[in-house]
């Protein structure tokens, strides 16, 4: 979820009543906040919000039902989620792919605060904080290269 997501905020209560059932259900409930968590995001190929995901055994399937009380708790009570298709290998969050995902929202968040440093605190204009990046992917490039 995200705190600034319609979606996020309009599920919340009905979120927070599942976690307190979840013991009585057997699963344990959590949230994550995408803005402060974005390596998750992408391990989890987050594309929408929210984003519902079961786990079970380390097997992953995202939850695509209706977002009510009553069919959250049916979903992990009935076992509805045995029904569903599992997150195929190479995009499971567990897979090496989806790791080096992950590290690539970490590197996009580095680089923005790089960037926030340089305009915000520094008060380098905005084009010459792009010309940097530029000429420091050039650079980069050209070492990996070599």
């Amino acid at each position: 979820y995200a705190p600034w997501c319609p979606a996020c905020q309009q599920i919340e209560v009905t979120w927070e009543s599942f976690a307190k059932e979840s013991e009585h259900l057997g699963v344990t409930v959590g949230k994550v906040d995408v803005t402060q968590e974005p390596g998750l995001s992408g391990r989890f190929f987050v594309t929408t919000l929210p984003t519902i995901y079961h786990a079970n055994d380390g097997v992953f399937r995202r939850y695509r039902g209706p977002r009510t009380l009553e069919d959250l708790q049916g979903y992990v009570s009935e076992r509805k989620w045995e029904a569903v298709e599992p997150v195929a290998g190479w995009k499971s969050p567990s897979s090496i792919m989806m790791h080096g995902m992950a590290g690539l929202f970490h590197l996009s968040g580095w680089i923005r605060q790089i960037h926030s440093y340089l305009t915000g605190t520094l008060g380098i204009h905005v084009w010459i904080s792009y010309a940097i990046f530029i000429l420091a992917t050039l650079l980069i490039g050209l070492f990996l290269g070599l």
